[in-house]
């Protein structure tokens, strides 16, 4: 991503990116919902299977991860303060040139998967990273062995094979980075393995043996907010700017913006066209990429024209 890019080697060397630092301490945060039923995964893969609903990613339907991580990190750092004396410090949780995963897997948190995700014995993969950087000295956490074995199951699942490798991801290829951090016109030949996933996507942790052992989250911050899952493509296509910041207020998805969030839907929508959903339900979907068009901007105007030409295109269906 270019804001890591941009940073160079400050992304590798802490003291660089914060001059005095000394050590990392690094957290986990669990975000499965504290409601999450047993059986969630096979419920998630389940929702792919429903082309007319938006698939949104599970840690995407509560409050934003940044605000709700950085605030706890902030206290912890402030008790170490009233505990040790002067003490330096800064907070991270996804927001700088950090190589979080890394410094994660070094300090003990867990191994990193084949999928590149951090995995823990106890927690799976459904957590939040982050970091403070102090000015201490502090006593080395030891790194733990990895436990993915022969398993290849992420690698087989991911929709666009973005997991080019063993621990290698091309993030060019993958449905998170596409729908969330990629700005300019998703490549045409991924659209349709996209399926309706409108933002992020959790297949290779879906699959993952060791989410069984996932976390509930404690905190009412990560619970579901209503309107962000088992809501069809076409009224969420539908969102005014308005009706888009105010359903996504205080979440992430607020990030990309509402002419991503429509790109990302009319691929959807195209897919959906592709799976010849029955008369009505096409009529709908054709009547609302076309009045989209009127004022649409030069990149959602090439994703409905797009999402309008799969119309009786067979769609591939969704790997498991």
């Amino acid at each position: 991503m270019t804001y890591m890019a941009a940073h160079g080697l400050k992304r590798a060397r802490p003291a660089e990116l914060v001059p005095g630092t000394v050590s990392v301490i690094t957290v986990r945060m669990d975000y499965l919902p504290a409601y999450t039923p047993e059986g969630w995964q096979a419920m998630e893969f389940e929702r792919l299977q429903r082309p007319n609903e938006g698939a949104v990613s599970v840690y995407a339907r509560g409050r934003d991860y940044h605000k709700v991580l950085r605030s706890r990190l902030q206290k912890l750092a402030d008790r170490m303060a009233q505990h040790m004396g002067p003490l330096g410090y800064r907070v991270f949780t996804d927001s700088a040139p950090v190589l979080e995963a890394e410094l994660a897997t070094r300090s003990g948190q867990g191994w990193r998967g084949k999928h590149t995700l951090v995995l823990n014995r106890e927690a799976g993969s459904m957590f939040f990273l982050g970091e403070i950087y102090v000015d201490v000295a502090l006593p080395a956490t030891e790194p733990v062995t990895g436990h993915c074995g022969s398993c290849t199951s992420c690698i087989d699942v991911c929709p666009t094979q973005a997991i080019i490798a063993p621990y290698r991801l091309d993030a060019r290829r993958c449905i998170s980075y596409l729908t969330i951090e990629h700005a300019g016109p998703i490549p045409a030949e991924l659209r349709p393995l996209m399926g309706n996933r409108i933002y992020g996507c959790d297949d290779c942790q879906l699959i993952c043996p060791w989410n069984k052992f996932a976390q509930r989250s404690a905190l009412p911050d990560f619970d579901e907010r209503k309107g962000l899952s088992g809501q069809q493509l076409v009224s969420m296509f539908m969102w005014s700017e308005a009706e888009f910041l105010s359903h996504t207020e205080g979440t992430p998805i607020r990030r990309i913006g509402h002419e991503r969030w429509q790109r990302n839907i009319a691929v959807a929508l195209g897919n959906a066209l592709g799976h010849g959903p029955v008369a009505s339900i096409e009529a709908g979907i054709k009547a609302a990429l076309q009045q989209s068009l009127a004022d649409a901007s030069t990149l959602l105007r090439e994703h409905v024209q797009w999402a309008l030409a799969q119309v009786g295109r067979d769609v591939p269906g969704d790997v498991q």
